[in-house]
């Protein structure tokens, strides 16, 4: 399990910083400096910031479920890999515009957490 929470806070610096930044390079100066005033965001990179709060929304509960599968020593980790997979699956669709296909995604990423809780019952 330590691997797929690895990838869990991996897929979390992907979301929350790398692919924001990657995406408003335009406005490297404002990047770089302390912020204070406000910059107007593409409409890629306002997408990558909501499906990072998205994002920011169900990485609790998994990291919380990995945590409680190893002390309980309990493998979910096909479980936890499967959640990674569509969660990796889910960015792009969100950045992209994707409206019902990333909806699908979400519900089975969603599904995978409600599994993992149902096996540590």
């Amino acid at each position: 399990m330590t691997q797929e929470i690895l990838a869990a806070l991996a897929l979390l610096v992907v979301h929350v910083w790398l692919l924001p930044m990657m995406l408003n390079l335009s406005n490297a100066s404002w990047l770089l400096g302390s912020r204070d005033e406000p910059v107007e965001l593409s409409v890629l990179t306002q997408r990558a910031k909501r499906a990072a709060a998205n994002y920011m929304e169900t990485a609790p509960v998994f990291l919380t479920l990995a945590l409680m599968a190893m002390i309980q020593q309990i493998d979910l980790s096909e479980l936890a890999m499967y959640w990674i997979g569509l969660r990796l699956v889910y960015l792009p669709l969100y950045v992209a515009g994707v409206a019902y296909i990333r909806s699908v995604v979400w519900i089975a990423a969603l599904v995978v957490l409600v599994m993992m809780a149902m096996a540590l019952m």
